[in-house]
């Protein structure tokens, strides 16, 4: 089991805090640091304010040099797929080869609203979303000199050179999500890992065996996918510790427990391998709190050589 950082930077925090929290998950040994791609805090003000999650993860591309940078999960409605697809291609530039792009149809309403961005209709946002993906992973995959057309209802694209290329052939796409029929036949077609966001473990095999059964309807090998979870993360050596990581969050312990990977080690450990038991392969931490680099550090000495 692969253990990954994702932070909610929208929540309250400034860039720097991101350097030393993507250091230090890089010095401990996690396998990735993925942030949100969020413009609005949910609950709480935010402050300083949002950050943009590709200018971010670029300025951490020259700030790291082995752990791996990715997005959980960029919003379809924020940019258009041809000046994404640039972005994302830049920035693994960057990184050498590190970039991973999550991507989704986008949920938020409030924060559309708050800064001008259109908001369309569910069906609409998921239209948009397919075509945001046939028309990135066109654009990588289009060999160097040849030119790439697309022309969808949402997007056209006439002899695009499909400039820059990433130094990954392609970076890896993430899909997630609990839709019961479009969310598995885009993952079937696009995804190179299927992720599942704050779900329990009934929720996690029953989209996971939605998502194998639209990959056998396409003709695609699921073992082809990598699969995943994100849960939030409150870990503690003792009861006491626990509880006050969960107060500095604004949750509480018994809840962490029943809905995320809460409590000690060991109880971490055991969660951990239930959902290893479902199929997944990697669990993206939820950091809260980004200025407790103890609870990393727990994490890398206590739960990691045991997952």
């Amino acid at each position: 089991m692969e253990l990954r950082v994702f932070t909610e930077p929208q929540q309250g925090a400034t860039y720097d805090d991101l350097v030393q929290v993507a250091q230090e998950a890089e010095r401990l040994g996690f396998g990735a640091f993925f942030r949100s791609d969020h413009y609005l805090g949910m609950g709480t003000e935010g402050l300083p304010g949002p950050s943009d999650a590709w200018v971010t993860l670029a300025g951490l591309a020259r700030e790291t040099s082995t752990i791996r940078l990715g997005t959980m999960m960029t919003s379809a409605t924020f940019r258009h797929p041809g000046p994404l697809a640039i972005s994302v291609a830049n920035v693994d530039q960057m990184s050498g080869g590190r970039v991973e792009l999550g991507i989704g149809a986008g949920w938020f309403e409030a924060e559309h609203t708050a800064y001008g961005i259109p908001f369309p209709s569910t069906g609409e946002r998921f239209d948009r979303f397919e075509e945001q993906l046939a028309v990135i992973t066109g654009l990588w995959a289009t060999p160097a000199g040849e030119r790439f057309t697309y022309e969808g209802e949402h997007y056209r694209l006439t002899d695009s050179p499909a400039l820059p290329k990433p130094v990954q052939s392609a970076p890896p796409v993430l899909i997630g999500g609990l839709g019961k029929r479009r969310t598995p036949e885009l993952a079937a077609r696009y995804a190179d890992e299927f992720n599942l966001p704050f779900v329990d473990e009934e929720t996690t095999a029953t989209q996971f065996a939605r998502v194998r059964e639209a990959c056998a309807a396409q003709g695609r090998d699921p073992g082809e996918l990598t699969w995943s979870n994100a849960l939030v993360l409150c870990v503690g050596a003792d009861k006491a510790e626990v509880q006050r990581r969960a107060a500095a969050i604004g949750r509480e312990p018994d809840e962490l427990r029943a809905n995320g990977l809460a409590g000690t080690p060991a109880e971490v450990v055991d969660k951990i391998g239930r959902y290893a038991e479902l199929g997944a392969q990697r669990v993206y931490l939820q950091v809260l709190d980004l200025s407790d680099l103890d609870h990393l550090r727990l994490v890398a000495a206590e739960v990691m050589p045991q997952v």
